[in-house]
């Protein structure tokens, strides 16, 4: 199967080099930027615990470069799903499925709105990836599960197909018939670190060693919980302090969440996509949501400290 990663920050790279390193054509699909460079002049060093190896992936800066594919896993920024999308076009041909391994809640729908609802699985990935320089990605992927299945339950071949891709690469992966659960128990996860880490700078070793951002952290996980309740949908897990610890469960002492790389980049986090998501979904149900809308609050003030005037 023909694969196109759509995004290519640490996430991204992550599973593009695992992938491209199973023997899978897989091409990664990026604007460019000085990692892509890297990445077509030297390839990708892959750094995993104190080992590092080069990964020789093929990289695009324009989906017409690429083609039809079989398989886009999206996994850019969720701002960035719709755009993203409408301009991959090129690689979606007449059996072309994609699969959003993005974190938040939302993503989906708006992948379905583009390419229709039969085009599209859910998926989460407990995987950890960081872009340490340009061309470098510190992964975490032994022992970390990804889910994946159809948004409304069913099990399909093509279902099964892509979690056995990604199980032969070394993938830890399980087809699913309760996606949308364990969508909402990673949003849990996401909850549970990027906001308060992006706001203390505090990566997830110190973070555990402050018990007030711990307290805070895990508050609003409760939100959230409550949330989901509301909502109707069942966890696997509904202790706060129990999802904290399987976020950091793993990684490195130094590790920092995606919504922290980004206020240091300077980039827009995902912060609308996880706790604002909690917000927004807290007030269709009438849940209220301090915790969430103050750490939401808190980003959207960095975000906009650092905008060049």
């Amino acid at each position: 199967m023909k694969i196109a990663i759509l995004g290519c920050g640490s996430l991204g790279s992550t599973f593009g080099g695992v992938l491209t390193e199973a023997g899978y054509d897989v091409t990664l699909v990026n604007r460019y930027n000085d990692h892509i460079a890297a990445m077509i002049d030297k390839g990708l060093t892959i750094i995993e615990d104190a080992e590092e190896r080069v990964v020789k992936v093929k990289v695009a800066t324009d989906p017409q470069e690429v083609g039809p594919v079989g398989l886009v896993i999206v996994l850019v920024k969720s701002s960035f799903t719709r755009a993203a999308i409408e301009s991959a076009k090129a690689m979606i041909g007449s059996n072309t499925l994609a699969l959003s391994l993005q974190n938040g809640l939302g993503n989906e729908e708006l992948l379905m709105e583009v390419l229709g609802k039969g085009r599209v699985l859910g998926g989460k990935t407990y995987v950890g990836g960081q872009v340490t320089g340009p061309g470098k990605v510190r992964v975490a992927v032994k022992g970390k599960l990804t889910l994946l299945g159809e948004l409304d339950g069913r099990a399909t071949a093509r279902a099964k197909q892509v979690g056995d891709l990604f199980s032969r690469a070394g993938l830890e992966t399980k087809v699913t018939a309760d996606i949308q659960s364990l969508i909402w128990q990673k949003l849990l996860i996401n909850v549970s670190t990027g906001a308060i880490c992006g706001l203390t700078r505090l990566p997830y070793g110190k973070l555990l060693q402050v018990q007030e951002a711990v307290d805070c952290a895990t508050a609003a996980v409760a939100e959230a919980i409550d949330v989901a309740r509301a909502a109707g949908v069942v966890l696997e897990c509904n202790n706060p302090r129990e999802i904290l610890d399987q976020a950091v469960d793993g990684l490195p002492f130094d590790f920092k969440p995606s919504i922290m790389q980004d206020l240091e980049r300077g980039i827009p986090t995902e912060i609308d996509f996880i706790n604002g998501a909690v917000v927004r979904e807290g007030e269709k149900y009438g849940v209220a949501t301090p915790v969430n809308r103050t750490l939401m609050a808190g980003i959207k003030g960095l975000e906009f400290s650092s905008k060049k005037s």
